[in-house]
């Protein structure tokens, strides 16, 4: 099988050198095309079985699955440019572009004859690079069979959902954007730390191991949120009165409109 990554930035460079080289899937050839050689340079650096080119056209014929990787503002201008090198028959498009939706990816890729490929929308995070993304995935016009293999390939780098398009925006807010979400709990609890004493660069390890033993806990003991927050709220303890504090600062609130936000 061959993967075609149009589109070398951040997302598909990460693909392509996450896939490169897979054990698991059989055979798997993992092309990356992008107008910048620099960038290609540096995937070839960290795996030389990597294909690298910068004509877009060539690098899609005979690929079994193509991934539009770049910015959504070019998804219009780079489908125009490999559309009649495309082979509706036995290829895949794949489009990890926010916000373009299948309505305009049809519309995009459709041909003289009105033949349109099948198509999936997939929503990684940046997790994806040591393969611990959540990955959305929606698709049209597609296949079962053709549905496992998105699936099977994305299942390399992390966990997939399968979800509908219209629920996108929110897997997004929640998983995509919410990678930074997370990440400014941790600057903020490191900020603390500092204030509290502790040198940054231990409170880093140790903020991040205590978040790592938080989701092994939920994740060994199946439960909710709140029967984990209640094994370590003591009446009257410290941590109750840490946790109140922060309601009061209006930490859940903050979360949720955040969220909100990211979908509006």
């Amino acid at each position: 099988m061959k993967l075609t990554i149009i589109g070398a930035g951040n997302m598909g460079g990460a693909i392509a050198c996450a896939l490169g080289g897979s054990q698991s899937i059989n055979g798997l050839e993992v092309c990356c095309s992008d107008i910048i050689p620099e960038k290609l340079r540096k995937i070839k650096e960290t795996n030389a079985s990597i294909e690298v080119t910068t004509d877009n056209t060539t690098a899609v014929k005979g690929a079994d699955i193509v991934v539009l990787a770049v910015k959504p503002w070019l998804v219009e201008t780079a489908i125009e440019e490999i559309k009649e090198a495309l082979d509706y028959d036995r290829q895949i498009v794949v489009s990890i572009a926010s916000g373009i939706d299948f309505f305009n990816l049809c519309r995009f890729l459709k041909k003289e004859d009105g033949a349109i490929p099948a198509i999936f929308r997939i929503m990684p995070n940046t997790a994806i690079a040591v393969k611990e993304s959540v990955t959305f995935i929606s698709a049209c016009n597609a296949t079962q069979a053709q549905a496992d293999l998105v699936e099977q390939l994305f299942d390399e780098l992390g966990m997939t959902v399968n979800i509908d398009e219209t629920l996108l925006p929110a897997g997004t807010a929640l998983a995509s954007c919410g990678i930074a979400y997370v990440f400014r709990y941790i600057r903020a609890s490191i900020e603390g730390a500092v204030e509290l004493g502790i040198n940054p660069e231990l409170a880093k390890k140790i903020v991040s191991r205590t978040l790592r033993g938080a989701i092994t806990l939920l994740e060994t003991n199946d439960s909710h949120p709140e029967v984990e927050i209640d094994k370590v709220t003591t009446p009257g303890g410290i941590t109750i009165k840490g946790l109140n504090a922060m309601e009061e600062a209006g930490f859940t609130n903050a979360v949720i409109k955040g969220l909100k936000a990211s979908v509006q």
